[in-house]
């Protein structure tokens, strides 16, 4: 690459994929690659959606941060679930989607060759914005398992150190379905209130999980509501991919800094998905239409490990994705990528470049293929093997 911020920054892999399957028009193709979902979003939001279509004021870049609307759902979202309130005038931010806030909040906090502690595997779209923004990536090793994913709490206190300017969590993480708790938060807070650094909390995912249980948020540990900057978006819980909104909320002082990068990158969020967000935070079924959502998705991962029972995958213990271990079968993920798309019509992404381990696994997402289409994955798998 000649600019050399590029030269560490590899493509995700999604996009080979996904296009190919494209290119394949064969409806036949179970569609396993990309976090889509065809689960649809919330009635409430389609119905705001089509009326800002009609509406003059959205159909504007302004207000740059977000409509007011959008903000004090947001705020009154993020606060329920951290256990405190947050001011939708100085601790919010809308964004346009949740990587944008993402890159955002790096660039806010994060000073070029400082680090930024990240759980292995993870998503190279995290990954290559931590270095896209100039920082340095430090990987925790997460534990495979027959129970799941698991991340040693001290491990991750551990790697907080002199150098590193924030930790950037996802939970479930995206792409193993790991979930962090208090245990985990309790252990970090110590080590960034000691090297003065930032959590960056990516909330996409925090009430898809399987057990049943509601998010367990950083800012109701002592001492970190003040250093938790939490990231959030319509994609998935409320499946609305296309609408391209989502929130930063967070103490004020740093939400001054990621108003700022925002209105020099992407400017604003789409005009006439606003309401339609602010509406599905809202609603007074949000949790219960996420739960749902959830059951059919939790669904579907049950049908695949069911199918692959024989084969090394592991359990997610929320989120739309699972990884498989390929070294057992003899074989690097992308061969396994290609056997599957070209014997058995099935897309399925590898995972080079999703932190050091990622090149272990194939990913396997859930959340677009109803699971009467899943039946017949494990004659898939044997024709591709």
């Amino acid at each position: 690459m000649p600019v050399s911020r590029l030269r560490d920054i590899p493509g995700i892999g999604v996009d080979e994929v996904g296009d190919a399957a494209d290119a394949a028009a064969d409806p036949e193709f179970l569609r396993l690659e990309n976090l889509d979902t065809d689960v649809r979003p919330p009635a409430v939001a389609l119905a705001a959606t089509r009326a800002a279509v009609d509406a003059d004021d959205a159909n504007s870049y302004l207000p740059f941060q977000g409509r007011g609307s959008l903000l004090e759902a947001a705020a009154a979202h993020v606060g329920r679930i951290a256990g405190r309130t947050y001011d939708p005038a100085t601790e919010c931010v809308g964004v346009a989607g949740g990587l944008n806030g993402i890159l955002n909040t790096l660039l806010a906090t994060v000073e070029p060759g400082e680090e930024v502690v990240l759980c292995d595997p993870i998503y190279a779209g995290l990954v290559n914005r931590v270095r896209l923004a100039g920082g340095v990536p430090r990987f925790v090793p997460c534990e495979a398992s027959a129970g799941g994913w698991t991340v040693d709490p001290r491990r991750l206190a551990d790697a907080v150190g002199p150098r590193t300017a924030a930790v950037l969590m996802m939970g479930p993480a995206m792409p193993t379905g790991l979930v962090l708790d208090e245990t985990h938060w309790t252990a970090l807070a110590g080590a960034l209130e000691r090297h003065d650094a930032w959590l960056v909390y990516d909330a996409a995912m925090e009430r898809i999980r399987f057990d049943g249980r509601g998010p367990d948020h950083p800012a109701r540990i002592p001492g970190l509501a003040d250093r938790t900057i939490t990231v959030g978006s319509a994609s998935k819980e409320l499946r609305m991919i296309g609408w391209r909104v989502g929130w930063v909320t967070g103490p004020a002082s740093i939400l001054h800094d990621v108003r700022l990068v925002g209105l020099t990158n992407v400017v604003c969020q789409v005009g006439i998905a606003q309401e339609a967000v602010a509406a599905a935070l809202a609603a007074p079924d949000a949790d219960a239409d996420v739960a749902a959502a959830t059951a059919t998705w939790r669904e579907r991962c049950e049908t695949i490990l069911a199918q692959l029972s024989d084969l090394p995958a592991v359990r997610p213990h929320g989120g739309w994705s699972l990884l498989i271990d390929t070294r057992p079968l003899g074989l690097s993920p992308a061969d396994l990528s290609r056997r599957l798309f070209e014997r058995a019509k099935v897309a399925a992404t590898p995972m080079d470049g999703w932190g050091p381990s990622g090149a272990q696994y194939l990913r396997l997402v859930f959340a677009n293929e109803p699971a009467e289409r899943l039946g017949d994955l494990r004659e898939r798998f044997r024709l591709a093997l």
